[in-house]
């Protein structure tokens, strides 16, 4: 089938190249000139494990091509994907102009039947919205071709998006048209041959879907990190208590992790929107105002430790942290609200210096850090601990997890780590000689 796919951020690009992956013809289109042309030398603008690969093999065959000519691209195409931002607003709505500006884009080259398919994560009602956008556009027009709009929220995770793409736990349709589901089956059908995994709703139920299931994940992240802080206070490890509760079948091990919060694209700005649906509609979500609550103290909480544990060693203040990790997550160099910018901008207020690593997210977060003399970039993680009196682990990156401690010690001016991902254990740090601390457990601190 012939696909447009509007946007091409980690969505959209992952969505396309998948498409094309399966023997669907693709174009994926963005106003982004810069974007397009690196995509068409065969660079691509992010970072997502085996992405690289699919878009090159793809592009080769021409199953998929990139323009931001949408004059080139509509025509072309029986089914538009709109895979384009939706960031949050002041008020912590959905910002819907990009969304906007592509349906009336997309009414201007119509050129028959199509079916326009909202991807990207938008409120509640917003198919409703495009529907209303693009018949308004076409009566001004003058023209009157029937189309159909499609609600199918994507559930991808940065880090492992292509592998969600090519085999997904589910794909939700939301429609009320015959003629458009049996179109949407017929482009998910190479992605559930062995399993059917196409779910079919109304159209607001699957809108509903999409910020209920990441709420629900962001719950679990702030739950385990509240009950972290109460095992820290009363003496019991989270870990054990992670292990002991995940045992459960109705529980289970996933998102049970506690750590410095979430950040991403996805969780704050979904949590964000929903409480603002919500109390829009005239109900205060007394839940989901704390599971933010909790995630933004709990990004503070590693801060708090390194100047309580400072505060008999003569503060803070001129001490270098060796910072591990700056992306929200392993595997993406996605920035976007990750905790380790709040916490490094906290140290930098104490008067700290910090010197920052990350194995792939050190680009995006300089355009995201202030320039800072206090600011040192590291070639690698044994880099960022030259003369330094602490080690943070803020992104727990595969390549952290198997350390040769003792040069690192011998390089450094002080002894502790502070884990912010529980990534290792106390006993095993201390026989390094450092002191640990980590989320959740009783402090292994020795002199």
């Amino acid at each position: 089938m012939r696909i447009v796919v509007v946007g091409t951020g980690y969505v959209g690009l992952v969505t396309g190249a998948c498409f094309a992956e399966m023997g669907h013809h693709v174009i994926c289109l963005d106003i982004d000139n810069k974007k397009i042309a690196m995509l068409e030398r065969g660079e691509i603008p992010i970072y997502e494990p085996g992405l690289s690969e699919i878009v090159k093999r793809n592009s080769l065959a021409k199953r998929l091509e990139f323009t931001t000519e949408y004059s080139k691209a509509i025509p072309f195409a029986d089914v538009y994907f709109l895979a384009l931002p939706s960031p949050s607003n002041d008020d912590g709505s959905c910002n819907i102009k990009f969304i906007e500006t592509a349906a009336r884009s997309i009414a201007q080259h119509i050129n028959g039947y199509k079916v326009i398919v909202n991807k990207s994560t938008l409120p509640v009602g917003s198919a409703y919205l495009v529907n209303n956008i693009i018949k308004t556009e076409l009566k001004t027009l003058g023209n009157d071709y029937s189309f159909d709009v499609v609600s199918n929220p994507e559930f991808l995770k940065e880090g492992s998006a292509v592998a969600d793409c090519m085999k997904p736990d589910r794909i939700i349709i939301g429609a009320d048209s015959e003629k458009a589901i049996n179109i949407m089956r017929e482009i998910y059908a190479p992605f559930t041959i062995i399993n059917e995994r196409i779910m079919v709703m109304d159209i607001l139920s699957a809108e509903m879907t999409k910020y209920a299931a990441n709420a629900m994940l962001a719950t679990r992240i702030s739950f385990m990190n509240e009950i972290a802080v109460i095992c820290k206070k009363l003496g019991a490890d989270i870990n054990e208590v992670r292990k002991g509760i995940g045992s459960d079948s109705r529980i289970g091990y996933s998102f049970l992790y506690a750590g410095i919060g979430y950040g991403g694209s996805c969780f704050p700005k979904d949590i964000r929107a929903l409480t603002y649906m919500a109390e829009k509609a005239g109900y205060v979500p007394e839940l989901l105002h704390a599971v933010e609550k909790i995630n933004n103290n709990q990004k503070k909480s590693i801060v708090t430790d390194i100047k309580s544990y400072f505060q008999k060693k003569g503060g803070i203040h001129g001490k270098t942290i060796a910072v591990w990790g700056l992306s929200f997550k392993p595997d993406t160099d996605d920035i976007r609200e990750a905790p380790s910018l709040e916490i490094i901008k906290a140290l930098l207020q104490e008067g700290a210096i910090v010197r920052l690593y990350d194995p792939i997210a050190m680009e995006n977060a300089k355009k995201h850090l202030p320039d800072h003399e206090n600011i040192k970039w590291s070639k690698d993680e044994v880099d960022a601990t030259d003369g330094a009196h602490a080690i943070a682990l803020l992104t727990e990156w595969k390549q952290f997890r198997l350390i040769d401690f003792d040069p690192i010690r011998k390089n450094m001016q002080g002894k502790v780590f502070f884990d912010g991902r529980n990534q290792y254990k106390p006993h095993e740090m201390k026989k390094h000689g450092f002191d640990y601390i980590g989320i959740g457990m009783p402090e292994i601190i020795h002199e």
